[in-house]
């Protein structure tokens, strides 16, 4: 709400520029996901927990819809930006690939009747499918793309004005949130349907 009604109007962008609110907040979590889901597989693959193999297919269909989120918004901010809705630049694409990668993460699972089989060969998928996050996260400085270089970074002073800075930071922390308690959600579900038949959940439920 700060953003999207109460900070200035951008000298260049006008108010096109407020879907920023939406859209880097989903690109940014869209990537968080992904690198959570594979931590939880190096955890599952070295310490065996079944928990981070619940959690990793918990992740997954969340992921994806954040992810379509970000690619959305971004078409949605390109076309009175860039005059197009689409380009096949080097962000706009792995970010594409990524959203492929949740989907077929997601189908690939589906498809085995034995969960632990489909857990372990999810878990070495998506260790490898990792090496796209750097590649997204750098690609505005390895090639020439229609994206600007990242306006927040962790080394050098943000060149966004403050009045829409702090709206932005907010927005981020707010959809960090949400999606913790969607993933909390999910894993719940998928608790219940892999420990269905263990007496410990019978007891629980």
């Amino acid at each position: 709400m700060w953003g999207l009604f109460f900070t200035p109007e951008d000298f260049v962008q006008g108010n096109s520029y407020r879907i920023i609110y939406l859209h880097v907040p989903a690109s940014f979590l869209s990537q968080s996901l992904y690198a959570a889901m594979a931590i939880a597989s190096v955890i599952y693959l070295v310490w065996r927990v079944k928990l981070a193999a619940y959690l990793i297919i918990s992740i997954a269909p969340i992921g994806a819809i954040v992810t379509f989120i970000a690619l959305f918004s971004g078409s949605v901010w390109g076309i009175p930006t860039w005059g197009t809705w689409w380009q096949w630049d080097a962000r706009i694409t792995s970010t594409l690939i990524l959203f492929i990668m949740y989907l077929g993460l997601i189908s690939l699972h589906a498809s085995f009747s034995n969960y632990e089989k489909a857990d372990k060969l999810l878990s070495w998928l998506v260790i490898v499918g990792f090496v796209n996050i750097p590649i997204i996260k750098k690609s505005v400085d390895w090639w020439s793309t229609l994206h600007q270089s990242a306006s927040i970074t962790l080394t050098d002073k943000p060149s966004i004005d403050p009045s829409m800075l702090y709206p932005l930071i907010g927005s981020i922390i707010g959809f960090f949130g949400l999606i913790i308690c969607l993933v909390i959600l999910s894993s719940y579900v998928q608790i219940l349907k892999r420990e269905s038949t263990k007496s410990w959940l019978k007891d629980y439920v």
